[in-house]
């Protein structure tokens, strides 16, 4: 059974870079051919896929968040990472992690983080 759990501060303040961790187990990051993915939900809208990191190490991310997204990894601690820059209140959402089988959004079916908010506020 794979879970994903997802971690970092609750609040950031505007300007500021939001960094979550998410951590994975009963699965390894670097098993062919997953895709693990960040992925938020603003008060009253849908989900949004921001961004993954493949299997391989490459990323990919949604075109709009290209300029202030980063999603790395640590191979060792079986982790990735999602920075996001410069953020304003319009970034306050629930931010999941999730595995999938592409550079999309994963499947309703696949496994998912429980979720994490985060507030951008001063």
């Amino acid at each position: 059974q794979v879970q994903l759990q997802e971690s970092g501060p609750g609040l950031v303040k505007p300007s500021q870079t939001l960094s979550l961790t998410c951590t994975v187990s009963g699965g390894s990051i670097t098993t062919k051919y997953y895709y693990w993915s960040w992925i938020r939900q603003p008060p009253g809208k849908g989900l949004e896929w921001m961004g993954a990191i493949a299997y391989s190490g490459n990323t990919y991310y949604r075109p709009s968040l290209k300029s202030r997204t980063s999603i790395f990894r640590d191979t060792s601690k079986n982790q990735f990472t999602l920075q996001l820059t410069s953020v304003t209140p319009e970034d306050t959402a629930v931010y999941y992690c999730a595995r999938g089988m592409g550079a999309t959004m994963p499947s309703s079916d696949d496994y998912w983080g429980q979720g994490t908010q985060v507030t951008v506020s001063s």
